[in-house]
């Protein structure tokens, strides 16, 4: 009786984050009650595999009691402090230490948001600031990449390069600029090395066409996450980054899904070998238990913004910016990631990716990627032509429907995509039953008659 109620009420009142307003209504809320390491359990008591940690966030697992205490403790010596006025808190201040520390290159300055998208809105105005400061207001122009995914703030939407971001919304973009994904298994270039050479000529092209005095920033993600999980050819993001410095664009790495051990270090940066200008983070930040963003900002960048404002205020901020329970919680997670998770999640990721390789058997299976604990499974219809599943199915839904009946939690996107990200804290039994849960969904996938019409 407890959940109808709460399918009901969740109906008339609750506007959920990028959903079907009456797609929703029709298929209602699935309640989640609690959650434990990568287990969570709805309404009704059925446990499930989060096979994608929440919204890719959850990378420390759900239930630790240390962050709960360090939340707690900081709730009770002091809740809220604005960093307006000067003003400051101890948790913030250190995390802010902390994370510079850490962090590649001379990435030394962070600002503190409340999650990815105002992260991503955040560095567009500090960029604006820097070319200000140094003379060149006219560089107004920013570019991404096709299949790439910046935030759902006006902004940021602006550079995520997904339709359903734009389609009837009727906000002009005309400042934002896009260049191919590298997106290597429907990529026509035969050889990485081309896929990069390709990249790196169109991203020139395109500075070229716009005006080289005009470009104030390239953003990607190390790998495109809602666009697909698409992983770069070894060495691309370093040959965007040189091309940037070349060009004197600034070069933004979106890490908000990437960050704190998705994809096994603790910044993908780091096994990119680069050091960004700016560099975005959340989600893993604190693990998903509260909200916080974060913008680095390499020393040039910071040095220059401080320089061109001089004595006058920077007028950026947010009312919950540096709050110190969120990161009395980021110092916390920062810990348990530095105890043994970010170990663990590199194994359990190496098993995730050799498990999954085993599916490429399937039929239905046409691609396998990813990195660490961050993968996906894309689904075909032929395997030669690299036909995707049939819209009218609508792959998103149906597939996700099916595995959550198998008792597993992943993302399915549009294209027939499963996409994983499960917590870095998962056992080898919970890794090898998301990749058998997985073959199941395929097996009854396979059996479906709409499927079956359009085989090869």
């Amino acid at each position: 009786m407890l959940t109808n109620s709460l399918v009901e009420l969740d109906r008339q009142h609750l506007v959920h984050p990028v959903s079907s307003f009456r797609g929703h209504e029709a298929r209602g809320v699935r309640v989640l009650r609690s959650a434990s390491g990568a287990t969570v359990t709805d309404a009704e008591g059925r446990e499930l595999i989060d096979g994608f940690a929440g919204l890719w966030c959850v990378n420390a697992g759900y239930g630790h009691e240390s962050v709960v205490e360090a939340a707690a403790d900081q709730m009770r010596k002091l809740p809220y402090a604005t960093g307006y006025f000067d003003l400051g808190a101890e948790a913030p201040i250190r995390l802010a230490a902390e994370l510079a520390e850490r962090s590649p290159g001379d990435l030394n300055h962070i600002y503190f948001s409340l999650g990815g998208s105002d992260a991503v809105d955040s560095t567009i105005r500090f960029i604006r600031y820097y070319w200000h400061a140094k003379g060149q207001p006219q560089r107004d122009q920013f570019i991404s990449v096709e299949q790439g995914y910046h935030g759902s703030t006006t902004m940021g939407a602006g550079l995520t390069a997904l339709p359903g971001f734009h389609e009837g919304f009727g906000v002009p973009y005309q400042w934002q600029h896009k260049i191919s994904s590298h997106y290597i298994y429907r990529n026509a270039l035969k050889t990485e090395q081309e896929i990069i050479d390709a990249s790196v000529a169109e991203l020139k092209a395109k500075v070229a066409a716009i005006g080289e005095d005009k470009v104030a920033a390239f953003y990607v993600e190390p790998i495109q996450g809602s666009g697909g999980v698409l992983v770069p050819p070894k060495g691309w993001i370093k040959a965007m980054r040189d091309a940037c410095a070349e060009m004197d664009i600034l070069f933004v790495a979106d890490e908000v899904i990437t960050g704190f051990g998705r994809t096994g270090p603790l910044f993908a940066s780091e096994e990119e070998g680069i050091v960004p200008d700016l560099m975005t983070t959340a989600k893993g930040l604190t693990s998903g238990y509260v909200p916080m963003g974060a913008v680095f900002m390499r020393d040039h960048v910071y040095e220059t913004i401080a320089e061109g404002a001089g004595a006058k205020a920077v007028g950026h901020g947010f009312t919950y910016s540096a709050h110190p329970v969120s990161a009395a919680v980021a110092l916390e997670v920062l810990r348990l990631y530095e105890g043994g998770l970010l170990e663990n999640g590199r194994k359990a990721g190496a098993r995730l990716m050799a498990g999954l390789e085993t599916l490429r058997d399937h039929p239905l299976v046409g691609d396998v990627r990813g990195r660490g604990m961050l993968a996906a499974v894309e689904l075909v219809t032929d395997k030669e032509k690299k036909t995707p599943l049939p819209a009218a199915v609508q792959p998103a839904t149906r597939l996700f429907d099916r595995a959550w009946e198998q008792g597993l939690i992943v993302r399915s996107f549009a294209q027939g995509i499963f996409g994983y990200a499960p917590p870095l804290c998962c056992t080898e039994a919970e890794i090898d039953a998301i990749v058998e849960r997985t073959r199941t969904v395929l097996d009854l996938t396979l059996e479906d008659p709409e499927i079956r019409a359009v085989l090869a």
